[in-house]
């Protein structure tokens, strides 16, 4: 299942794995919310609320569609965060893994903190 993630300056599309929380994401589509960055993440409130997976992960490959647990938010890594040791993807605390991106994670850099974004499922996915 695909995802389309927009903001004011350009769109992402994800490729949802079969998980229980990517299931109630997408119950909630389509949604609207507001854009944090926190190093070279983007993050942002779903309004959905689900438990922690048992394989929540806290170290994620860029471009990993993640879900923040603890703040009801998808958070979309694409470089360190101010608590990664070195290069790599370190979340504020372990989360459900949700998907991929399917274009260039490095697009998200051109979100700014206050953005509106905006989530809907991918042309061809049930939208008409």
């Amino acid at each position: 299942m695909q995802i389309r993630i927009s903001w004011p300056s350009g769109h992402l599309t994800a490729t949802l794995d079969a998980t229980p929380t990517a299931q109630a994401l997408v119950k909630a589509l389509p949604l609207a919310s507001t854009a944090h960055t926190w190093g070279q993440e983007v993050y942002f409130d779903t309004g959905v609320s689900v438990p922690r997976e048992t394989n929540a992960q806290q170290v994620v490959e860029p471009g990993t569609v993640a879900f923040w647990t603890d703040g009801d938010a998808l958070a979309l890594p694409y470089g360190p965060t101010p608590i990664s040791r070195g290069d790599e993807c370190r979340l504020a605390s372990p989360c459900n893994v949700v998907g991929r991106l399917d274009g260039d994670p490095q697009l998200l850099a051109t979100v700014r903190a206050g953005d509106p974004v905006r989530v809907e499922l991918a042309d061809g996915e049930g939208l008409s």
